[in-house]
């Protein structure tokens, strides 16, 4: 490869097993199922530890100049869970924080189809979640458009959004190991246009100049888990790095619609002081960016089996990117997004 060729991965693989193991690697476009059943040796797990370990997500994140919404479902195999929150990026101020748990299966849970075919969905008391791949007929059966319908309903707020696949970029598709768990595979999208609106506590935005990213995120987890992550996208530039449990198998940039895989990611960032601002950056030099935050979502909480401790500040970056070593870098500025430092025990 020349010295300022840009990096390009491997299409996505059908499946992310082979040969009793899972297709480590980093990929682009999308998968059609994800499907640990075919792990054998020292991969396999009893149907109990599956059960008890098997962890699925969807989340969405979406903003534009007034707002920024977070949307999860998760389905933690025994139990699931949801939240939905709104911060007034005008106000400064975090005007809907929302989230309930539930029996998986009965009130929750999450197909192991991540983009194509996705469905997630949560019931609660005064609540209904849902993100489903294709526009919704009258009955709530699935049609064909090549759409995430994303919609949100509970006393805190309510969401009616479409987030568009029709001409998004190439989608990051990772599967690795996990230390303490098997195996963990995972979708991330960049922006995705959105139309839409949000109602909460009597106002009305409109998200149709808005951009969603998508994380669907599938594996067979150990009991403690952590992370620190961060996530910022546009039409133009956008970005995922984590620092964890998955190593350097999600770390991606898009540049002009081009996937670029990123190195070993580094946070620093005071834990204690997770307003101040932070510096995300990778080994290999493309990106070097400062996070100065605007607002957060936090909880700390122990139910019963499972614990969460948990924050998610939003904000925006400035810094560079660069498309590989030889490139000149690309000043970024003021581009909307998150970090997140989370451990978890589930």
């Amino acid at each position: 490869m020349k010295r300022d060729a840009l990096p390009m991965l491997p299409p996505a693989p059908s499946e992310v097993v082979s040969d009793g193991a899972p297709l480590s690697g980093r990929y682009a476009g999308r998968i059609d199922y994800i499907d640990w059943q075919a792990l054998q040796g020292p991969h396999a797990r009893s149907w109990l530890w599956r059960r008890l370990h098997h962890k699925r997500w969807q989340y969405v994140g979406l903003g534009n100049e007034e707002v920024f919404v977070g949307v999860a479902i998760v389905d933690l195999g025994w139990m699931c869970t949801a939240f939905a929150y709104a911060f007034d990026r005008v106000r400064g101020e975090l005007v809907a924080n929302w989230r309930q748990d539930g029996l998986a299966g009965w009130q929750g849970r999450v197909s192991d189809e991540p983009v194509q075919g996705a469905h997630a969905w949560f019931r609660g008391p005064f609540a209904r979640l849902r993100l489903q791949h294709g526009a919704s007929d009258e009955d709530g059966e699935a049609e064909g458009s090549d759409i995430l319908e994303l919609s949100v309903r509970t006393r805190a707020m309510k969401v009616q959004v479409d987030l568009s696949l029709a001409h998004a970029a190439p989608f990051l598709l990772g599967v690795g190991p996990v230390e303490g768990g098997v195996a963990h595979a995972t979708q991330k999208s960049s922006a995705l246009p959105v139309s839409g609106w949000l109602n909460v506590r009597g106002r009305r935005f409109d998200l149709s100049d808005a951009v969603a990213c998508l994380d669907s995120s599938n594996g067979l987890l150990a009991r403690d888990t952590e992370w620190r992550w961060a996530s910022a996208h546009s039409a133009e530039v956008g970005f995922n790095l984590q620092q964890g449990y998955f190593g350097v198998n999600e770390n991606a940039l898009w540049l002009d619609g081009q996937l670029i895989p990123l190195g070993a990611a580094n946070f620093e960032f005071n834990p204690k002081r997770p307003m101040a601002p932070w510096r995300v950056s990778t080994d290999d030099g493309l990106l070097d960016l400062m996070f100065t935050p605007e607002g957060a979502r936090q909880e700390d909480r122990d139910v019963w089996m499972a614990s969460s401790h948990y924050v998610q500040p939003v904000g925006t970056f400035s810094g560079t990117v660069r498309a590989s070593r030889a490139a000149a870098p690309r000043a970024i500025d003021g581009l909307l997004g998150v970090t997140e430092d989370h451990r978890s025990k589930w």
